[in-house]
């Protein structure tokens, strides 16, 4: 077993990379400019990275590495174009023969009201940018229906780089059903790909705070160069690269294991991600000293996506009751 990236998933990651840093927001301000965030998401669309996990049933287009590879990539950049959401709305549809009835429109996914537990047919959409509808799991037999979203162009967002949407009372057509097998693989990719989200969100708050204590000068000197910050930095980086190394096997086990596996390998991931990733921002906004406090600082962008990835599809708590669970079943002999 190796879980490592390949040379081709590497250069798909480098890829998604160079886009964060050409059209990704450097700068608070610039989540207000209409015009980049169009080209991001043209770059997306003709990239096709929304499609990764299309296909047939039991064959997707990309395996969930890509998927989380890129998901990863836009988070570290602080993305502000829909990803996620459609990701998991094609392989939604994907596992429930859905997709033939569906046109070219994008399609997000909606989760609970609290934003957390496996989507049940009311709540919010996600990552709702340029959607019309979400999917959503019916709370009976697992069937995949189609709600439309209520526009909330006013709305106070917690996360400044995606939307959350209201769903209409009433769902519309049923475009499906899923078997409990395949709905453990979703969940175990959509788990996945929100802790894949939280190890971008890590890695760039840790290289926005490096950035600064290489370039802000103290007593002569950068406050880099002291061995507090130093300490601080090397910290996060450790959390950052632990959550990695978790988050890049569970991605490889949604498609190579069995979806139990693959399920529990996910909670592991986000339950570390979740864990570790409001600490490394508050480090950066510590590293930043008084300015990391301020509206026009990036740590608070960056923080904000953290809280609520860390709450969609069930933070660490539900991660470890959920592993406790499986745990407890496998020893008494229960499935």
């Amino acid at each position: 077993m190796d879980a490592r990236p390949t040379p081709e998933q590497r250069e798909l990651d480098d890829a998604a990379i160079r886009l964060a840093e050409k059209l990704g927001p450097t700068a608070v301000g610039d989540l207000d400019d209409a015009d980049r965030r169009d080209r991001l998401d043209a770059a997306l669309v003709q990239a096709g990275w929304r499609e990764l996990r299309t296909g047939t049933p039991s064959e997707p287009l990309a395996s969930g590495v890509e998927a989380a590879l890129v998901a990863r990539s836009l988070a570290r950049g602080a993305c502000d174009v829909a990803f996620l959401g459609p990701v998991l709305a094609h392989d939604l549809l994907r596992l429930s023969g859905g997709a033939a009835d569906l046109d070219d429109a994008t399609r997000t996914v909606a989760v609970t009201a609290d934003l957390s537990g496996v989507a049940r047919g009311s709540g919010l959409a996600i990552d709702a940018a340029g959607s019309s509808a979400a999917l959503a799991l019916d709370v009976t037999g697992n069937t995949v229906v189609e709600v439309a979203i209520v526009p909330n162009d006013d709305a106070n967002e917690v996360d400044l780089t995606r939307r959350t949407s209201a769903l209409a009372p009433d769902a519309g057509p049923s475009l499906g059903t899923l078997a409990p097998d395949d709905l453990l693989a979703w969940e175990a990719l959509a788990v996945t790909l929100t802790a894949a989200d939280l190890v971008g969100v890590m890695e760039g708050a840790i290289e926005l705070a490096a950035t600064y204590a290489r370039e802000r000068r103290q007593y002569g000197v950068p406050i880099g160069s002291f061995q507090a910050v130093q300490h601080l930095l090397a910290e996060a980086k450790t959390l950052s690269e632990g959550a990695l190394s978790a988050m890049l096997y569970a991605a490889w086990a949604v498609d190579a294991l069995e979806p139990a596996e693959a399920r529990a390998a996910a909670a592991v991931a986000k339950a570390y991600a979740a864990r570790s990733a409001r600490t490394v921002c508050e480090t950066a906004i510590q590293v930043h000293g008084g300015i990391g406090n301020t509206w026009e600082c990036m740590a608070h962008v960056f923080l904000r996506r953290a809280l609520l990835s860390t709450e969609l599809f069930g933070g660490e708590s539900s991660q470890l009751a959920l592993l406790a669970q499986q745990r407890w079943g496998a020893r008494h002999g229960l499935s």
